[in-house]
């Protein structure tokens, strides 16, 4: 799979969030392109502050990832540039890549406003790519946010 399939399948993720919440999708891939779980944020619709999409997924994939909580091999594709809480739950997982579409100047913490991931300090850092499909992640959020103004 390419990094524009991997954030596709992140924007159907994304399709999937209540409409109460930003609508932001994650997806899990194993090191074989296969998919361990996806997740939209939800902390609109259960009222839980951590219940962005890639904590979510990372939850999700953890159970069926044969190493457990380490997700080594595994890539996360994701619509939006992580916060700080998600990005630094991505490098304790220990996942290898993170793909993402839009950037997020105001809270991103891959690049943007921070960046966590490739802090020389930790003893792991993921590779990252930004930007993939940015036009598309980036017109989702503007839709949304839009349609919350009018």
């Amino acid at each position: 799979m390419t990094d524009e399939d991997l954030v596709r399948a992140a924007l159907a993720a994304a399709g999937e969030a209540s409409e109460l919440d930003v609508p932001v999708g994650a997806v899990v891939f194993d090191a074989d392109g296969r998919e361990l779980a996806r997740a939209a944020n939800a902390r609109e619709a259960t009222g839980d502050p951590t219940a962005h999409a890639e904590v979510l997924a990372l939850r999700a994939a953890a159970g069926v990832h044969g190493d457990g909580w380490r997700l080594e091999g595994c890539t996360v594709a994701v619509t939006l540039e992580p916060c700080t809480m998600c990005a630094g739950a991505l490098v304790l997982a220990r996942v290898d890549r993170i793909v993402f579409g839009a950037w997020e100047p105001k809270t991103g913490a891959v690049g943007s406003l921070w960046d966590v991931v490739r802090d020389r300090r930790l003893t792991h850092r993921p590779h990252v790519r930004g930007g993939v499909l940015e036009d598309e992640c980036g017109a989702v959020l503007r839709e949304y946010f839009g349609s919350k103004r009018s």
